[in-house]
């Protein structure tokens, strides 16, 4: 098993591309934190997943908004398992609205989960790697670099993510500490549903055609390359941004559709 023996903590884990990591790593034989807001539930279903595998599992709630429920996450972590090997930044929230109808409090909750509390999480993560060849793993996304309808709002905090994750590989570098980012293109999750509504049927026959790989992405795509991130073998890998959208990001969209290859 490529991580045996490590220890994990995967925020917002009770579903989508978190959950699919959580349980990629677990099956690679991580001992996993599973953290959830508010779908307790879910959360305890992942957890029993991860120890059907033969793992250990801990269901964390906290309001990653908070600092200090954030500040108590990793006291459970530090109380229950003394160390830390992997810290994956999964969590997110936003507002899907045009950036002139952006209020203030929708800037804050949004720059107060990404940013200010993700430096948080890493000033507490880091301690725990201590000694170990420790792995920070973020979640950027494709309206990063590419505009999206409704999308600035979490685009430009993940922006701000995939920044830290270049100054953090940087100076956690001398702790043989790596950090780096993958930015998922478009993933059959809940989230897409959301954002997508009543056009989600449209719009992933849409991507299936403008992607070379001819289909939107799955969790598990997204997962299989965090393990890689988490393991030994990706261990000269350091500040890098890894786009995981089956080359969608290579087309040129409907002149492609249009004109052909």
């Amino acid at each position: 098993m490529l991580l045996a023996q490590r220890k994990a903590l995967v925020t917002g884990s009770s579903r989508g591309i978190g959950r699919a990591i959580a349980l990629a790593l677990a099956r690679e034989g991580a001992d996993v934190v599973i953290h959830y807001r508010r779908q307790q539930a879910e959360a305890e279903a992942v957890g029993a997943e991860v120890e059907a595998l033969g793992r250990r599992a801990l269901v964390v709630p906290a309001e990653l908004e908070s600092a200090g429920e954030v500040e108590k996450l990793f006291d459970v972590v530090r109380e229950s398992w003394g160390a830390l090997d992997i810290f994956v930044a999964n969590a997110a929230a936003s507002a899907f609205k045009p950036v002139l109808e952006l209020k203030p409090y929708h800037l804050e909750r949004t720059y107060r989960l990404l940013v200010e509390n993700f430096v948080l999480s890493v000033q507490k993560a880091v301690p725990l790697m201590e000694g170990r060849p420790g792995r920070i793993i973020t979640i950027s996304g494709h309206g990063v670099h590419f505009t999206l309808p409704r999308y600035a709002n979490i685009a430009a905090a993940k922006g701000a993510i995939e920044t830290l994750t270049r100054y953090l590989a940087h100076e956690l570098g001398p702790q043989q500490i790596t950090v780096n980012a993958i930015a998922p293109g478009v993933i059959a999750t809940d989230s897409e549903q959301f954002y997508m509504g009543d056009k989600l049927a449209a719009f992933d026959a849409a991507c299936g055609r403008a992607t070379p790989l001819g289909r939107v992405g799955r969790p598990e795509d997204v997962a299989d390359v965090a393990v890689f991130l988490a393991s030994d073998w990706s261990r000269f890998v350091t500040g890098q941004v890894i786009v995981v959208d089956g080359g969608l990001t290579l087309t040129s969209g409907p002149f492609v559709e249009v004109l052909g290859h």
